[in-house]
C-alpha cells in the first residue's frame, strides 16, 4: 500500500479528543471557558480552575484576617498608653465588621465589572491600607481616636472580599463541584479569622522586651499582603463569560424568604464573627490577671480556639443538614447556643477560665454548625417557595443572587454583637445583660425556623427543609 493510500484511510483524529487549550486575550481574559464541557473540564479546566482557588483562598484568607485585626489589637491599646473608654475600644472592634457587611453586596458585582484575577489583585493590594494604617497609629498613643475608628473602618476591605471570591469561584467550576469548591474557599477565608488571633499576641510581645510592639500586628501582613496581589496577577485568569445578575439580585430583595433567612443567617454567622472579634476583649475584661504581659501572649492567643473549631465545623452543618434537614439542623443549633450561652451567664462568678473556654468552644461550634444547614437552606427555599410575582425571573436565578445577599445581611451580626456587649458594659459594669439578650434572641430564631419551614402543613416542612 502507498504512502498515499495509507494516508488516505487513517481516520483524522476527533477534533473533540484533542487537548483543550485556553482562548486567552492579553490581561490573562479567557473567551472560551466551558467547565460543563467534560473534555475542555479533564483537559485544562480542572487545572485552571484549582489555580485560581488556590490564590483566592490566600487572599480571602488574608482578607479575613484583616477584617479581625483590630479585634486583637484593641485589646493591648489601654496597656500601650491609649486612653480610651469602653465604648471607644468596642466601637474599634465592630466598626469593622460594620463597613465589611455593607462591602459585601457591591463586592459580589465587581467579578463581572473588571475579571476575576483583577478584582483579586485590587482587593488584596487595598488590604494595605488598613494594615500599614493601623501599624503608623498604634505607633503614637497620641493618635486621635477619629483617626483609628476610620482606619479600624478600613478594616472591613478585607470583610467585602469574602462575597467577591465566592462570586469568582462559583464561575470557574461546574454545577456538580461547585459546593465542595466552595466550600473550601469560605472555609479557607474563616480560618484567617483564628489565626490573626494566634498571631498578632505573640508578634506583638515575642519581639519585645519591656514593651509592646504593636505596629507589628500590622506590619507583619504587609509580605503576605503583596505576594497574594503578585500570585493573584501572575496566576490567576479573568473569565469573559462572567457576568453580574442585577435583575436576579433585585428580585431577590422582593421574597420574603430571602429576609427570614438573612434575619436566621445574623444569629448564626453573625454569632461566629460577632464572637470571634470580640472574644480576645472579653478573656481580657473576664480574666484581668492575664494583663500581665508575660503570660498574655499564651493566654490571649487561644481566643484563635474559638473561630478555628467555628470555621472547621461549618462543613459538618452542611453535610448533616443534606441527611437530616436544613431547618432541623438549624434550630438544634440555636437551641445548643441559647443553652450554653445560659451556662456562661451562670459560670461567670466562677471566674474559671477553662469552663468560660469550655463553653465559648461550644458556641462556636454550634455557630459553625448552623452557619453550614443555615445556608445550606437557601438553594432549596426558593426551588420550593410559591412565587407570587410574574417578573420572568427563576428561582434558581434569585436563590444564586440571594447567596450573595444573605451574606452580606448576616455579616451585619459581627457589628450588633460587639456593640451590645460594649453598651452592656458601659452602662452595668458587666456583659450578663448581653448574654441575657443573645439567649433571647436565639430562642426568637428558633421560633421563626420552625414557624417558616418546620410548621406542619407547610410546603418546606414535607419536603424537608
Amino acid at each position: 500500500m502507498s504512502t498515499t493510500d495509507r494516508t488516505a484511510t487513517t481516520p483524522p483524529v476527533a477534533p473533540e479528543r484533542q487537548p483543550a487549550t485556553l482562548d486567552m486575550r492579553p490581561g490573562r481574559w479567557v473567551d472560551n471557558w466551558d467547565s460543563e464541557n467534560l473534555h475542555f473540564w479533564e483537559s485544562i479546566g480542572r487545572r485552571t480552575a484549582k489555580t485560581n482557588l488556590k490564590w483566592s483562598i490566600f487572599a480571602e484568607f488574608l482578607g479575613f484576617v484583616v477584617w479581625q485585626l483590630w479585634s486583637v489589637t484593641a485589646v493591648f491599646l489601654p496597656q500601650a498608653g491609649f486612653e480610651l473608654s469602653t465604648s471607644q475600644l468596642f466601637w474599634l472592634i465592630s466598626i469593622p465588621a460594620l463597613v465589611g457587611a455593607t462591602l459585601r453586596i457591591p463586592y459580589t458585582f465587581m467579578i463581572a465589572r473588571f475579571g476575576g484575577r483583577n478584582w483579586t489583585i485590587a482587593s488584596a493590594l487595598l488590604l494595605l491600607i488598613p494594615a500599614v494604617g493601623l501599624a503608623l497609629a498604634v505607633s503614637n498613643p497620641a493618635t486621635p481616636f477619629a483617626v483609628l475608628l476610620f482606619l479600624a473602618g478600613t478594616a472591613g476591605f478585607g470583610g467585602g472580599n469574602f462575597a467577591s471570591s465566592m462570586a469568582n469561584i462559583t464561575y470557574f467550576y461546574p454545577d456538580r463541584e461547585k459546593g465542595w469548591a466552595l466550600g473550601l474557599n469560605a472555609a479557607g477565608g474563616n480560618l484567617g479569622a483564628a489565626v490573626v488571633q494566634l498571631i498578632v499576641p505573640i508578634a506583638v510581645t515575642v519581639f519585645a522586651a519591656t514593651a509592646l510592639n504593636l505596629p507589628m500586628a500590622g506590619w507583619i501582613w504587609v509580605p503576605f499582603i503583596l505576594l497574594a496581589a503578585f500570585g493573584a496577577r501572575k496566576y490567576m485568569h479573568n473569565l469573559s463569560h462572567a457576568k453580574g445578575d442585577i435583575t436576579g439580585a433585585v428580585a431577590a430583595l422582593k421574597e420574603k424568604h430571602l429576609w427570614v433567612i438573612s434575619f436566621l443567617y445574623i444569629g448564626t454567622f453573625g454569632s461566629f464573627i460577632g464572637f470571634s472579634a470580640v472574644f480576645p476583649k472579653l478573656i481580657a475584661d473576664t480574666f484581668p490577671e492575664f494583663s500581665t504581659f508575660s503570660i498574655v501572649s499564651a493566654s490571649l492567643s487561644l481566643s484563635f480556639l474559638g473561630p478555628l473549631v467555628g470555621s472547621l465545623s461549618r462543613p459538618y452543618g452542611g453535610k448533616l443538614a443534606d441527611r437530616i434537614g436544613g431547618a432541623r439542623i438549624t434550630i438544634v443549633s440555636f437551641a445548643v447556643m441559647a443553652l450554653i450561652t445560659v451556662g456562661v451567664v451562670l459560670t461567670l462568678p466562677l471566674g474559671n477560665f477553662w469552663v468560660f473556654l469550655g463553653l465559648f468552644l461550644l458556641l462556636f461550634t454550634a455557630s459553625g454548625i448552623a452557619n453550614g444547614s443555615t445556608y445550606k437552606m437557601i438553594p432549596t427555599v426558593f426551588s420550593l417557595q410559591s412565587v407570587d410575582r410574574n417578573d420572568g425571573v427563576s428561582a434558581e436565578r434569585k436563590a444564586s443572587a440571594a447567596l450573595g445577599l444573605i451574606s452580606a445581611i448576616g455579616a451585619y451580626g459581627g457589628f450588633m454583637i460587639p456593640q451590645a456587649l460594649g453598651f452592656s458594659a458601659s452602662t452595668t459594669g458587666a456583659y450578663n445583660a448581653a448574654f441575657i439578650g443573645f439567649v433571647i434572641a436565639y430562642v426568637v430564631m428558633m421560633a421563626v425556623t420552625w414557624f417558616f419551614y418546620l410548621r406542619p402543613g407547610t410546603v418546606f416542612a414535607r419536603q424537608g427543609v
